[in-house]
């Protein structure tokens, strides 16, 4: 099977490309539930996280404090790096997982917003970026959440550039006009990925 990494910068139009392949009948992985769902409380991760960074890593209700950890690691790169090293690897288990239980789609698309940066290329057949311009970014974003101009350049600087994004991708789809402009690329993708998954 056909396997896509779907990424892009914040506020490119990626959980609207994954809408549409989702209508299209194609089967979706989206990394950021896998993460979600390795660190419910009692899993392997879940506990390694505790005896990393102790209970107050954890709410009342036994499950993780975002919040807390956010900012435990955020300054810390040594504990960024241990973070990461409990729950990446499981992540990247758990998506090759569900991508080889996947049948009756003739290819599978994973969202991961941090493929390049966290190395995630070799997972796939295709890398797809769905791209638009900085200035389409910070405008969706801040009208979406109503995030402050720093917040959003900081996570901005966080990922990986654009250009790079473009330079490693496959397919390109750019995502700065209408929505029926935007599906109608992604139809065009679609009818590609499904001849390339019969080759």
């Amino acid at each position: 099977m056909l396997k896509v990494g779907l990424t892009g910068g914040i506020g490119c139009g990626k959980s609207t490309a994954i809408r549409r392949f989702r209508e299209l009948g194609i089967a979706v992985i989206e990394a950021d539930l896998v993460a979600r769902e390795v660190v419910e409380p009692k899993q392997p991760a879940w506990q390694e996280i505790v005896q990393t960074f102790g209970a107050q890593a954890l709410r009342e209700d036994g499950f993780l404090d975002r919040t807390w950890l956010r900012q435990a690691v955020f300054s810390d790169p040594e504990r960024l790096q241990q973070l990461e090293s409990i729950l990446h690897p499981r992540i990247r288990t758990e998506i090759e997982g569900r991508m080889a239980a996947r049948t009756g789609s003739p290819y599978v698309v994973v969202d991961v917003p941090l493929l390049f940066e966290k190395g995630y290329t070799q997972l796939f057949d295709r890398i797809l970026v769905v791209d638009c311009s900085q200035e389409q970014q910070r405008e969706r974003v801040k009208l979406r959440d109503g995030s402050s101009n720093d917040l959003i350049e900081s996570i901005m600087q966080s990922q990986v550039a654009r250009d790079v994004r473009l330079q490693h991708a496959d397919d390109i789809v750019e995502n700065s006009s209408l929505i029926n402009v935007f599906y109608q690329k992604i139809d065009d993708l679609h009818s590609k990925y499904e001849k390339l998954s019969n080759v």
